[in-house]
């Protein structure tokens, strides 16, 4: 594998043990670039905020023994490539989030249509209910042409690429650890399937170990390479339910499957939908909302125009319309604009929903159908 020098400094930087992809982001911003992070001093390097004198010693006696290419020789033995931030075939919607990996290990093959996405999570102890509606879901998903992300945990996510794999469709699993050793080791299986018919990804070094601290961020680049993030089944504190969150600030779609309203396995589903994510019961729903009408309609010259108001709209209702534009907006912005009081515009806006002239968003946002 033949990589540049600067691709080579990154990794460099990913292999010290102790500085994670926050730190590494606050260490080139403040010297520019990843061998300059290199060549600084331990006095240089305890001036960054969060970086004290004895982490600065730490950090630099470390930065003298990453051994590249023993990681190098890893790869190559595995089949794992690397990507960069911002240079193809990194993933272009992964790159939008508020905190991308600098660098990829993916094991496998990214295509373009993986930008058409849809991620599953849910609970790693899952009902017989949720198991079905999880690979169902999956394999409908894939059928009508979107990749599944997930985990590869025990429970839903494994359901999830089973799924996908059963319809015949690509799916990506995200793993917290390395890809020297597959988490949980009972999946060692299903992640070879996974990477024949799409990639294993992670930001981890090929040795490191799963540890439960970066889970979390394993989940932001779950919901990261998806257009839309469901949730099948989670309880109370589900992790799931930490993906949700992330989908929600990257501005992801987020739907939620009902279960039976007094069990503990659906209670974190239920209070997302409290909560603004959409209701989802089968593929159908996601997809709906996936491929709604464009903000531009193409005419026969070629040339865009707006689209024109859904027809039997009064004045406020109008307005209201006119005013989602081609983007979200939040409902205390709706209510200025429109001038009406907070009873009148939640009865319009729950009119203008049932009609499926506009959508609510998880943040209670609204925009066009």
């Amino acid at each position: 594998m033949e990589l540049t020098p600067e691709m080579l400094d990154l990794l460099a930087l990913r292999l010290v043990p102790g500085l994670g992809p926050k730190l590494t982001a606050a260490l080139q911003e403040r010297f520019g670039s990843a061998a300059n992070v290199l060549r600084a001093d331990a006095n240089q390097l305890s001036a960054v905020p969060h970086i004290g004198s004895n982490l600065a010693g730490k950090l630099r006696q470390a930065m003298n023994q990453v051994d590249i290419q023993a990681e190098l020789t890893r790869m190559q033995e595995k089949g794992v490539s690397l990507l960069r931030l911002g240079v193809p075939p990194y993933p272009a919607i992964l790159a939008t989030i508020p905190d991308p990996p600098g660098l990829l290990y993916v094991r496998g093959h990214l295509e373009p249509r993986d930008e058409k996405a849809v991620a599953i999570v849910g609970s790693r102890h899952c009902t017989t209910y949720g198991r079905r509606i999880a690979e169902r879901l999956a394999g409908e998903l894939a059928r009508a042409g979107y990749t599944i992300v997930s985990g590869l945990a025990r429970g839903i996510d494994a359901l999830a690429h089973r799924g996908a794999l059963q319809a015949g469709g690509r799916t990506l699993a995200v793993l917290a650890g390395g890809l020297s050793k597959i988490y949980p080791p009972e999946h060692t299986d299903l992640a070879e399937e996974v990477r024949a018919a799409g990639a294993l990804l992670t930001e981890s070094a090929m040795l490191m170990e799963p540890m439960a601290g970066m889970f979390p961020a394993r989940n932001r680049i779950i919901s990261g390479l998806a257009k839309a993030v469901v949730v099948v089944e989670a309880a109370d504190r589900s992790g799931a339910l930490i993906t949700a969150s992330h989908a929600a600030d990257q501005g992801r779609e987020v739907f939620a499957i009902p279960g039976p309203i007094d069990s503990p396995a659906s209670a974190g589903t239920h209070e997302l939908l409290r909560k603004g994510a959409k209701l989802a019961r089968h593929a159908g729903d996601i997809l709906e909302e996936l491929q709604g009408i464009t903000p531009l309609i193409a005419t026969a010259q070629g040339e865009t125009r707006a689209p024109e108001p859904p027809p039997g709209l009064d004045d406020s209702q109008r307005q209201i319309w006119d005013f989602l534009g081609t983007q979200r907006q939040n409902v205390d912005d709706i209510a200025r604009t429109v001038n009406l009081s907070v009873p009148e515009l939640t009865r319009m806006l729950m009119v203008l929903e049932m009609k499926k002239v506009i959508k609510r968003l998880p943040g209670n946002q609204y925009e066009r159908w």
